[in-house]
């Protein structure tokens, strides 16, 4: 079983990345002096150089909103991944394996750690499995038919990858499950389920999940499964069966068919988000390969971040019940906060008992995409869905009106857009803007994180950590251990650090502490603005050191000077030890 990846690894894999090279792969750099600059892609804003990232330190941070980190946690951030799939990112990238160390205590652990890596390469075989079964199984000229039916081309079904999961308790299981590790890693997975008392599934702890489904491959943003959604061939309920949360896969952060939008277009004007896996593929089938889906799930603040990731403009389809009224707004209040100038969200509704599959294969593209084209903006369904709940026609429900409108438009950032949204607000209420601003909380704006009080250890931790350099081949300071200084301990470890690695950047000296309490104050002070001029970043940490030291000369002459006072006779050693004091002050 593997195991845990261990810290030498990490840190040679971050000695051998650019961290310039990673984040230009994915927003635009612009050389700068000695960093490079760029619009932060964490915040809406609109400074283009607040974005810094230092080729020297391998370190980025935002001057606005503060964001920051190394290579790592520039992936974790803007992919939208966990810490492993970061290694592995990085580690593809240079065509290197993952090591993992030796699980030498698995008796002790009720669940043994699971390998992604190992995890997405059984889905991906899983998937070949179901895409088998659709073409060789007895019951294929069925679904094979009911594919025609749906009026889907073999091209579409291969190019989404569809395949079929046979009927029976454990036909998967039968094939995949020849270990009692391997069926958990299928239990964890999620394509199987876990026996639990009355199923009648046979002998075997576990059995199939899709049975006698269609089923549909979710594949993430770098292309490798991580679950499936299965569709019934007939009436039966539930018609979607999605795959559960699982270490790799998050129906939260995951929109079927991005991947294939992402392919398809270099520069993505645009994305349709449906509610189905049948619409996308269905529209895919007409020409429209711009559309993606939600999986079983309201369209969430991790979508929407997701998809203005990959475009400036998302225009949602719903259907037009109040159901689909419902979806739509609880999307809108899930995008406010995202919004910014130069990226749209719009709404469009189909009549009742009609989605994007059925209508395109009725109407055709060029009716379908003038609905895109006329889907309703923002605004207007924010002001029409409020003010279906106002009788305008009464002044008191005025108040009712900004009552209910005031919190959505707090939530926006300071843009024309929100000046527009505020403009139409003082319109329908009768006042004067500056009114409305009394009623306003202020635009959330992003500011610089607020100057960090300077102290010796604050300062000589901050020009440690932006200059690792200073502190290799220094030798070891024991007096520091005894000195009773706040934040000494923490100094003096990544002093341990320092002075043996001379190639030592920030990002990777920070990555010793990600998961401990100190990484976030570490991080503020790797960027902290400390007012030490350039070159003398060498002179004022080693007179820093100095200090300390002489701290702790004081501090034993005064203990040893309070001893004698109290008429407490000194041993030999110690008023050796103080002579040797009262000289080196």
């Amino acid at each position: 079983m593997a195991g845990r990846i261990p810290k030498y690894f990490i840190d040679d894999l971050l000695a051998r990345t650019d961290i310039v090279d990673v984040i230009e792969s994915r927003i635009k750099l612009k050389k700068n002096g000695k960093s490079y600059r760029a619009s932060c892609p964490f915040h809406n804003g609109n400074n283009k150089s607040s974005f810094s990232v230092n080729s020297e330190a391998q370190f980025y941070h935002c001057f606005n909103c503060g964001a920051n980190g190394n290579v790592l946690s520039f992936l974790m951030e803007y992919d939208g991944i966990e810490f492993v799939d970061a290694i592995e990112s990085l580690a593809d990238q240079l065509s290197v394996n993952v090591i993992r160390e030796e699980e030498t205590n698995y008796q002790s652990h009720p669940t043994p750690y699971v390998d992604r890596k190992d995890m997405y390469l059984l889905m991906a075989d899983i998937m070949r499995f179901y895409q088998q079964q659709l073409r060789h199984h007895v019951n294929s000229a069925k679904v094979i038919n009911y594919l025609k039916s749906r009026g889907l081309s073999g091209e579409t079904v291969k190019h989404f990858k569809i395949g079929y999961s046979p009927p029976g308790w454990d036909e998967l299981r039968k094939r995949y499950a020849t270990s009692s590790e391997l069926e958990l890693q299928l239990v964890e997975s999620g394509v199987l389920i876990s026996k639990s008392v009355g199923v009648s599934a046979g002998a075997s702890g576990s059995y199939d999940r899709f049975r006698d489904r269609l089923m549909f491959p979710i594949i993430d943003r770098r292309g490798r499964v991580c679950g499936f959604g299965g569709r019934v061939l007939d009436n039966q309920e539930p018609k979607y069966l999605n795959s559960p949360e699982t270490p790799i896969f998050h129906k939260g952060k995951e929109l079927y068919g991005l991947y294939q939008v992402k392919q398809a277009h270099k520069d993505i004007q645009r994305i349709l988000v449906t509610e189905g896996y049948m619409d996308v593929v269905a529209l895919q089938q007409f020409g429209i390969d711009y559309a993606v889906a939600s999986l079983g799930t309201a369209t969430t603040p991790d979508h929407i971040k997701l998809l203005f990731r990959s475009t400036s403009e998302i225009v949602c389809c719903f259907d037009g019940d109040k159901a689909g009224k419902d979806a739509a707004w609880r999307a809108l209040n899930n995008a406010l906060g995202h919004l910014q100038d130069g990226r749209m969200l719009r709404f469009m509704f189909l009549a009742d008992g009609e989605d994007p599959d059925s209508f395109i294969q009725k109407e055709g593209k060029s009716a379908f995409e003038l609905l895109v084209e006329n889907a309703q903006p923002l605004s207007d369904f924010l002001f029409e869905q409020i003010l279906s709940q106002v009788d305008m026609r009464h002044n008191d429900s005025k108040s009712k009106l900004a009552q209910l409108a005031i919190p959505l438009i707090s939530k926006l950032q300071a843009t024309v857009f929100r000046e527009m949204m505020e403009e139409k607000l003082t319109k329908l209420l009768g006042i004067e803007k500056e009114g409305l601003k009394k009623l306003l909380p202020a635009a959330s704006i992003l500011v610089k994180p607020k100057k960090q009080k300077s102290t010796p250890m604050r300062l000589a931790i901050s020009i440690l950590l932006q200059h690792p350099k200073l502190a290799f081949s220094l030798p070891l300071f024991p007096e520091f251990k005894i000195i009773d200084l706040p934040g000494i301990n923490l100094l003096c470890e990544i002093l341990d650090i320092c002075r043996a690695r001379q190639d030592l950047s920030t990002g990777q000296l920070l990555e010793n502490w990600r998961d401990k309490p100190e990484y976030s104050n570490l991080s503020k002070l790797a960027i902290w603005n400390n007012d030490v001029e350039e070159d003398k970043h060498e002179d004022v940490f080693f007179d820093i050191l100095e200090n300390f030291l002489t701290i702790h000369i004081k501090t034993k002459i005064e203990k040893l000077k309070l001893k004698e006072r109290s008429g407490k006779i000194l041993s030999s050693i110690e008023k050796k030890e103080l002579v040797t004091l009262l000289m080196e002050q």
